[in-house]
């Protein structure tokens, strides 16, 4: 395909052809990848917290003891998965119907799109003279006198005039033609590849964090939604990682599925970053759920966001607190709802009560035993 460019002192556009673009994987499609893979993350960081919590290995980082976790919960460990399993087979589903929504992707016209933003920054650079006219400067006289030393700059100030730099059209006539600067070309790379990419997936973010914390607090408000959707997953007054999506089935659908899904289609992402944006929040909120405050995991340090902060909402005191998640705690600061105080005290104070029950429970076996034993 060829491109032109209207205006003669602008660069042309190079031509391009495109492509299918080839799986990411040789050995699975992209297609199947971004059905899965999100979940082979979400078990992946669980099953690394699971053998942390089965093993003990960092007790002095748990957020809860072992005694807790088997008293306080209501919901068994078999309950959990079965649940989870369920919402995962849910989301796949979903996720499949919003993959078959996507146009086939292409390659090849990168650099062409490229040169598009290269295009942009030069026109943008018109603006210049007048912005220094405002100030008092001018530009052309400025770009006179350093034309020389700074030839570069001097163009830039001039309004993106460039005579010096040329390339030719082709190889057979050898017309001369504009061409980009390389500080041009840098800038435009780095729109395209980096900059454009990573405020998509912050829109994403923000609008997921937003979905899911007025839905959230929603469900504790009302009664109703509370009472039949959200009251399942606080059947876990200790988290742990696996326990992440143990919801009711509309309420995982609303809050995870759906809300992960139209910040998918508001942020534009292209299915590889849609794919890095759906891992990316499953394991932030497994480890959300994880139960551990490890010094040295990254995403208990990206935001205050973390296991601690998500594990106060589960507790009886804090259960209408820290609503937000699960990457920022905006609209818990802006709306009131973020937990103040010491919580030392009342965590010290549940697991104290979780060690004497388990006591009592060991005193009432040890009697039992001792009677039948006399009996005999």
């Amino acid at each position: 395909m060829a491109n032109a460019t209207v205006t003669s002192d602008l660069p042309p556009l190079p031509t391009y052809e495109t492509r299918p673009m080839p799986d990411l994987l040789p050995f699975i499609s992209d297609f199947w990848l971004s059905l899965i893979l999100p979940h082979i993350a979400y078990w992946a960081v669980s099953m690394f917290f699971h053998v942390i919590d089965v093993y003990d290995l960092f007790p002095q980082y748990r957020l809860h003891t072992p005694e807790e976790i088997t008293q306080r919960n209501l919901a068994s460990r078999y309950e959990v998965a079965r649940d989870v399993i369920i919402e995962q087979i849910i989301q796949i589903a979903t996720s499949a119907v919003l993959s078959l929504t996507e146009a086939q992707q292409m390659t090849g016209m990168e650099d062409y799109d490229v040169a598009v933003w290269a295009t942009r920054i030069r026109l943008a650079q018109r603006a210049l003279p007048t912005i220094l006219g405002v100030l008092g400067l001018n530009a052309a006289s400025i770009s006179k006198n350093m034309a020389a030393s700074h030839p570069l700059l001097a163009g830039a100030l001039a309004g993106g005039h460039y005579p010096f730099l040329t390339t030719t059209l082709d190889g057979i006539t050898g017309t001369p033609v504009p061409a980009f600067a390389t500080w041009e070309l840098l800038v435009a790379k780095a729109l395209y590849w980096i900059i454009i990419p990573s405020f998509q997936m912050w829109v994403a973010i923000c609008f997921l964090d937003t979905w899911q914390y007025f839905w959230h607090r929603a469900m504790h408000l009302n009664k109703w939604m509370y009472t039949h959707w959200h009251a399942r997953h606080h059947r876990l007054y200790v988290p742990y990682a696996y326990g992440a999506l143990y919801n009711h089935p509309v309420e995982g659908f609303v809050l995870d599925t759906l809300g992960a899904g139209i910040a998918y289609k508001v942020a534009f992402l292209s299915p590889r970053l849609g794919m890095a944006f759906f891992v990316g929040s499953m394991m932030k909120t497994v480890d959300d759920h994880c139960g551990y405050a490890l010094p040295w995991d990254p995403l208990q340090h990206i935001t205050s966001n973390n296991a601690a902060y998500h594990d106060i909402h589960h507790q009886s005191w804090g259960i209408k607190t820290n609503f937000s998640q699960p990457f920022f705690t905006i609209w818990d600061r802006l709306l009131g709802t973020m937990w103040k105080g010491d919580a030392k005290l009342k965590y010290e104070r549940t697991r104290t009560t979780a060690e004497m029950k388990k006591e009592r429970k060991a005193e009432m076996g040890s009697v039992v035993a001792n009677g039948k034993t006399e009996a005999k």
